[in-house]
């Protein structure tokens, strides 16, 4: 059972147990450890925070361009409209007129939607649903302060 160059090993006694500043030393270590872990975390918070920050003003940048087009693009449209309203009609002074009216009716259109919109708002169902929504977190807010109030106490010298 034992090797030829080894010699037999006699039965020796458990261990005894690590010292008290063996004990402060894993402590210790494991204070480290978490210090790091932690120190790790808090550096990635800040990265993933300041990649967000460039994200937003990337976005918004982003939205100015798409509006600067989105107008560029609605003024050549109008401008061709005109272009052929004049060559049908005849007459620039008529093709301008009827490209300000049906302005004037996009316009009007664009007003009654949002106008239809804010009524669909003030529905009664729409409004006993908000007003139910709004029963419900009070009761849930004035559930919670009793609590809150009775552990203030507690804790007050």
């Amino acid at each position: 059972m034992h090797d030829e160059g080894e010699p037999p090993r006699e039965a020796t006694a458990p261990e005894p147990a690590p010292s008290s500043s063996g004990l402060l030393t894993e402590i210790g270590q494991l204070g480290r450890a978490v210090k790091r872990l932690f120190g790790a975390q808090m550096h990635l918070l800040a990265a993933e925070l300041g990649l967000a920050r460039s994200a937003i003003s990337w976005m918004l940048l982003a939205g100015l361009a798409a509006t600067v087009a989105g107008v560029g693009f609605g003024l050549t449209v109008l401008g061709l409209i005109g272009l052929l309203l004049a060559w049908w009609l005849g007459s620039w002074t008529w093709a301008l007129l009827a490209l300000a009216v049906l302005q004037v009716l996009f316009l009007l259109g664009a007003i009654g939607l949002f106008r239809r919109c804010m009524h669909w708002m003030s529905l009664p169902a729409t409004r006993g649903e908000w007003h139910a929504m709004m029963r419900d977190t009070m009761h849930k807010a004035e559930a919670e302060a009793p609590a809150d109030r009775s552990t203030e106490g507690e804790h007050r010298p």
